[in-house]
């Protein structure tokens, strides 16, 4: 039988209930689905875990801390940074894909109240390694590519330069939905709204990639997005954004005031959490 592709982790964490454990786990054990198992296509050869219990005892998941465990159990080998994990203790690029899962940890939050997690920083390494050894295979990367536009922007164009496919998002928009609803594929849609929870981006991204998944049934697929509006209901206020290029412009409506700010865009989801509502106004 022909080996499996090789593939490379390179992962915030690695403890009980974390993405890290979520998706890297899925190929190590495989998964259920339709009914059977499914055994994982690729095989883990390497892994890199930028915060691990030992180097920071306060780490409230280093009681969970299981990404020795797993290397035992699967044979692939720690590496403590990330061009060692890609080159498998080589001098060259020696996987056939790699997975950056940047989630979960003790990272810093900005004003914005986002969390700061280095997804931008892995994918740095990551493709350096790629432009040293003249050669690059595919990323994935878990939800969104950074939380600051610019970055986001400079991930997707390094793919295209290198020539690499760049993959991201979750696994709702595949979910089971619960009562199974559908969009009428080729429906007619002016608006649509999702109700979330959680929190600022790490929820917000569910709630827009679920309407996103549901939307793109509508008549002319992906056509995109005019304006997306969210209501902040526990501060009370509504944020109105206006993408234009590479800045927003954020609209806050106060009762007794208008007062318009122009920034530069850090996500290119807007802020919202509790139990707030999003809404888009499709193109």
């Amino acid at each position: 039988m022909d080996r499996k592709p090789k593939l490379a982790i390179v992962s915030t964490v690695w403890s009980y209930f974390t993405h890290p454990e979520h998706m890297g786990d899925c190929f190590m054990h495989g998964w259920g689905m339709d009914g059977g198992w499914h055994e994982p296509g690729l095989q883990v050869v390497s892994m890199y875990v930028d915060q691990q219990a030992d180097a920071n005892p306060h780490d409230d998941t280093s009681e969970t801390d299981i990404h020795r465990q797993r290397a035992a159990e699967f044979g692939f080998t720690l590496y403590d940074d990330i061009a060692e994990t890609l080159r498998c203790g080589g001098d060259s690029l020696a996987v056939d894909a790699v997975l950056i899962i940047g989630e979960h940890g003790n990272y810093p939050y900005n004003e914005f109240g986002q969390h700061l997690y280095p997804r931008y920083r892995f994918f740095k390494e990551v493709t350096r390694v790629f432009r040293e050894d003249g050669r690059a295979v595919p990323v994935f990367n878990d939800k969104h590519l950074s939380w600051r536009f610019e970055w986001a922007k400079e991930m997707v164009d390094t793919s295209h330069e290198l020539g690499f496919p760049l993959m991201a998002g979750s696994s709702l928009p595949v979910a089971w939905r619960m009562p199974p609803k559908d969009m009428p594929l080729g429906a007619e849609l002016e608006e649509v709204m999702g109700v979330g929870y959680g929190g600022v981006d790490s929820y917000d991204f569910h709630s827009i990639e679920t309407i996103q998944c549901m939307a793109e049934r509508r008549k002319g697929g992906e056509t995109g997005v005019l304006w997306v509006s969210v209501l902040w209901e526990t501060k009370r206020r509504q944020f109105c954004a206006v993408f234009s290029e590479n800045r927003c412009v954020l609209t806050r409506l106060a009762r007794d005031r208008h007062e318009e700010t122009l920034m530069k865009t850090t996500s290119v989801f807007l802020p919202a959490g509790g139990s707030d509502k999003g809404r888009a106004r499709l193109g």
